[in-house]
């Protein structure tokens, strides 16, 4: 168990004004115990007070070692998953992360009638949001792994490939470099890349064509997350326009990130930058997100985020426009924020690219 993320959280619960909590998050009890556990339809809880106590729930299929600063209280198939957990807790308000089932807290619900359940996942969210060093390595690695997966599905571009093929390519590379597991990888060629979370058929590539990548995978537990867009044998000039654009909204938000800042600036930046150059209705979706254990994780990084940039956090930079049944455009890198601006993890070349 991580004692010092233990206490942070704790901390946090009390200036939340919250005596008792359950994270339920597989990433999120990783974090907090070094436990990666995919309960599935199964219960796992972790349970903590505001003094740092935490006690373990799960089945016993999951295999948990008890220990001291650990105790772990398990239970089997057939019995009440939430029976011991339902005599634990004390009455008043129950944080509860955001993803617990709802079948576990109305059974716990309806043992106990005296607690509150209570959104609790800003606690652990708001400790996971800032890497410590051991994260941001980790990070600083995965992201490596990606820009060398990126460089072979570019090199694999050739006439009559198709896009589930440089899926698979993508996967096998990831695997070979060390990813946890495969993942449903974004390859978009042509009118396909106009939807932001097109996933890769059966469409051949073709001359004229833009090529988007949407990259990632967990690698030690740590994901890597990055976009490139280049182009198959020739470029248009409103390919190039675009394509000019989007690179400017991605540099012009990188270049702007330091402590302070808040999240929604670095929205309003990029958004700036295309809307200026005629495409903002075509830019459809937020900036970026946070990254680290999950994929998709804090902060939201969005023209409606109020939160201050603080060292430590990473997250995703990733402008695009896209025109329906014509082409689409995205470019996106993962960033740290450190003691002075902004260290981009990713280091693959975002100059526009003609793939002959």
């Amino acid at each position: 168990m991580d004692q010092a993320r233990i206490e942070r959280v704790a901390e946090q619960m009390k200036r939340q004004g919250l005596t008792q909590l359950l994270v339920t998050a597989t990433a999120s009890v990783y974090y907090l115990t070094g436990f990666w556990v995919e309960p599935h339809e199964r219960m796992l809880a972790l349970y903590l007070d505001a003094d740092g106590r935490a006690v373990l729930y799960g089945n016993a299929i999951f295999g948990l070692p008890s220990t001291p600063e650990l105790p772990v209280v398990t239970h089997s198939d057939g019995e009440d998953p939430v029976a011991a957990l339902a005599l634990a807790v004390r009455p008043g308000a129950l944080g509860i992360d955001k993803f617990w089932y709802s079948k576990f807290l109305i059974a716990l619900m309806s043992h106990r009638s005296d607690v509150t359940p209570v959104h609790g996942s800003d606690p652990v969210d708001l400790c996971r949001k800032r890497k410590d060093e051991t994260e941001r390595a980790a990070m600083r690695h995965s992201s490596a792994m990606n820009d060398q997966v990126v460089a072979a599905a570019i090199a694999a571009l050739g006439e009559g490939v198709r896009e589930n093929q440089l899926a698979s390519l993508v996967n096998r590379e990831f695997l070979s470099r060390g990813a946890d597991c495969e993942g449903t990888q974004l390859v978009c060629f042509g009118p396909n890349g106009a939807d932001p979370h097109h996933s890769g058929d059966s469409t051949v590539l073709k001359a004229g064509d833009s090529v988007i990548f949407d990259i990632f995978t967990p690698i030690g537990r740590y994901w890597c997350d990055m976009t490139r867009t280049v182009f198959y044998r020739s470029v248009s000039d409103k390919q190039r326009e675009v394509y000019e654009l989007v690179r400017r909204a991605n540099e012009a938000a990188e270049d702007a990130i330091q402590p302070g800042v808040l999240l929604s600036q670095l929205d309003h930046i990029a958004r700036e930058i295309i809307t200026d150059g005629g495409y903002g209705p075509q830019f459809t979706h937020r900036l970026g997100h946070g990254c680290g254990l999950d994929c998709h994780e804090p902060p939201d990084v969005s023209g409606v985020s109020d939160t201050a940039l603080e060292p430590g956090m990473i997250f995703s930079i990733e402008p695009g426009i896209y025109l329906p049944e014509e082409f689409g455009v995205r470019i996106e890198d993962l960033v740290l924020v450190t003691e002075t601006g902004c260290e981009v993890l990713n280091h693959y070349p975002k100059d526009l690219l003609i793939v002959e």
